[in-house]
C-alpha cells in the first residue's frame, strides 16, 4: 500500500512561512491556543499550492484550490485544536504535514463551501491521518485526477482508517467513520462494564451487547458482510 506522502510539483511549491499572528487574526483566538500556538509549533509554512496554473487540473465550486501546510512541531504531536484555527483562517481545503520528533504525518479534515452561504466554508470534526512516517520516507507521485475536486477526495480517502464502499460518496464515507468511532467507544464502556461486573448472569447480557456491538463494527468497516 502507497504512503499518503507525495511529491508534490516543482510549480506548485511555495515554502513561505506563515506568521503566527496572522493565523490568530481570522480566529478567536483563546489564551490555551495562543499557548499551544507558542509552545507547541516552532514554524507554520504554506508549502504548495495545487491549482489549475500550478498542477494543470481544473478547479470546481467545492475545491477551487487545494493547499499544502507543513507544520514543523517543536513536540511529538499537535493539539487538534491548532490545525482547525489554521483551517478556519484559511478560505480553501488544507492538507497538513506535521514535521516532529517521531517523524511525518499527513491529516486533514473535509472541507466544503457551506450550503447556505457559499462564501463560508464548512469544517469536518474529524481529521483523518497517517501513522507517523520516518522524516526518509519516499514521496509518492500524486494520484491521477480529472479534476481538484477528485484530487482532493483521493488524498483524503487515502487518510481514512475504512475504505469506500462501491459508489459511496466521501460525505458518506466519514458519516460511516463516524458511526464507527461511537459503536467502539460503546464496546470499550462494555468492556470495562464486563471487567467489573460481579454477576454471573449481568457477565452474560454484558458479554453478549458486547458481540453485538463488535458485530456492527465488523458490518460497517466490511470485516464481514
Amino acid at each position: 500500500m502507497m504512503t499518503p506522502f507525495y511529491q508534490y510539483p516543482a510549480k506548485t511549491l511555495l515554502g513561505r512561512v506563515v506568521a503566527k499572528q496572522r493565523i490568530l487574526a481570522h480566529v478567536r483566538a483563546t489564551a490555551k491556543l495562543r499557548e499551544r500556538l507558542r509552545d507547541d509549533v516552532a514554524q507554520v509554512a504554506w508549502y504548495a499550492k495545487l491549482a489549475h496554473n500550478t498542477i494543470n487540473l481544473p478547479g470546481t465550486f467545492e475545491v477551487p484550490e487545494l493547499q499544502v501546510f507543513v507544520i514543523t512541531l517543536k513536540g511529538e504531536d499537535l493539539h487538534r485544536d491548532v490545525l482547525r484555527a489554521i483551517d478556519r483562517a484559511i478560505p480553501f481545503p488544507i492538507l497538513f504535514e506535521l514535521h516532529g520528533d517521531r517523524g511525518i504525518r499527513v491529516t486533514a479534515a473535509y472541507k466544503r463551501p457551506s450550503q447556505a452561504d457559499p462564501s463560508k466554508w464548512v469544517l469536518d470534526d474529524y481529521y483523518a491521518s497517517s501513522d507517523w512516517l520516518p522524516a526518509e520516507t519516499p514521496r509518492q507521485p500524486l494520484p491521477t485526477a480529472i479534476d481538484l475536486k477528485q484530487l482532493y477526495q483521493q488524498l483524503l480517502r487515502g487518510l481514512l482508517p475504512v475504505p469506500a464502499r462501491q459508489g459511496e460518496g466521501l460525505p458518506e464515507q466519514l458519516e460511516r467513520l463516524r458511526a464507527i468511532n461511537v459503536l467502539k467507544k460503546d464496546a470499550v464502556k462494555l468492556e470495562k462494564r464486563l471487567r467489573n461486573e460481579k454477576q454471573f448472569n449481568r457477565k452474560v447480557e454484558i458479554n453478549a451487547k458486547l458481540r453485538l456491538v463488535d458485530k456492527q463494527i465488523k458490518l460497517m468497516e466490511g470485516v464481514i458482510k
